[in-house]
């Protein structure tokens, strides 16, 4: 059955060298070949006002750049985020990104009375984050923290869910080969919708 499969690459470079945007390219092969559709939204180059007030973040006007990407989170069937991690955590510009779509109203309700209700259920989301150390010690010695806050804290709490990862490690320290089976297992991960 086919999908509809939204790919959010959030490096904010948007060199073509990065790694993470030929992960995202073989990612949606992989989706296209499949028969599945397929947005792509590379964030470099979104102008967008970074939210600086509670006020803003509950009330503020949603930018015309900040409501395609809702859109395009409304009618995914499954998202997949890919971001290389830096001090530790996402990128800044991602973050400030997922703040200004990931806001109440649109991703969980607005009641001050009770718990938020969960408004963006029925998707699915795959998180593939890149970095230079080992990935068994950002997984255990670093516990995933941001991996896992990401996971929590935006995705499950607006209702996506389940959330898969997928975690590459020494990026800049492997060779060819190994570059291109990550390729290949992205092209495969693609064509299941996961």
């Amino acid at each position: 059955m086919s999908k509809n499969i939204l790919i959010i690459n959030g490096h904010p470079d948007p060199s073509p060298e990065r790694f993470c945007h030929a992960l995202a390219e073989a990612y949606s092969t992989g989706a296209k070949n499949a028969g599945h559709n397929v947005t792509r939204l590379d964030i470099a180059p979104i102008d967008f006002p970074w939210l600086r007030t509670a006020h803003d973040f509950k009330e503020g006007p949603v930018p015309p750049s900040i409501k395609v990407a809702q859109d395009a989170i409304k009618t995914a069937h499954h998202i997949v985020i890919i971001y290389p991690l830096w001090l530790g955590t996402m990128p800044a510009l991602l973050k400030a990104f997922l703040e200004q779509c990931i806001r109440p109203g649109f991703a969980f309700s607005k009641s001050a009375e009770k718990w938020p209700s969960k408004l963006l259920k029925g998707r699915s989301a795959r998180i593939v984050v890149t970095m230079g150390m080992p990935r068994f010690i950002y997984r255990w010695y670093y516990l995933a923290h941001s991996l896992r806050s990401l996971e929590r804290n935006i995705l499950k709490f607006s209702g996506i869910s389940p959330v898969r990862e997928t975690i590459l490690g020494m990026i800049e320290a492997v060779d060819d080969d190994k570059r291109k089976s990550w390729l290949g297992e992205m092209r495969d991960l693609g064509a299941r919708g996961e």
